[in-house]
């Protein structure tokens, strides 16, 4: 196989994988939150090497805090769903 040809595969896949990684966000962003939570929680634990720590913060999604008392929809004026 010819480089040309290769680097040709190797940027339409990762166009194909970003494509698919915006859909998944915004057709399902719990499962993808869910499936953030899953992968980076392993690596965050205590006793991995740093580098590793660091990158589980870096997949783990940001924080809920803050969205509301409930986390609910934020369509009421109480915060109660």
């Amino acid at each position: 196989m010819h480089a040309g040809l290769l680097a040709q595969y190797v940027v339409i896949a990762l166009a194909v994988a970003a494509s698919a990684a915006f859909v998944a966000q915004k057709q399902f962003p719990a499962g993808v939150r869910r499936l953030r939570i899953a992968l980076a929680v392993p690596l965050v634990r205590s006793g991995r090497a740093t580098w590793l720590q660091r990158l589980g913060r870096w997949i783990a999604p940001a924080s809920r805090v803050g969205e509301g008392s409930c986390g609910g929809c934020h369509g009421c004026d109480t915060g109660k769903a």
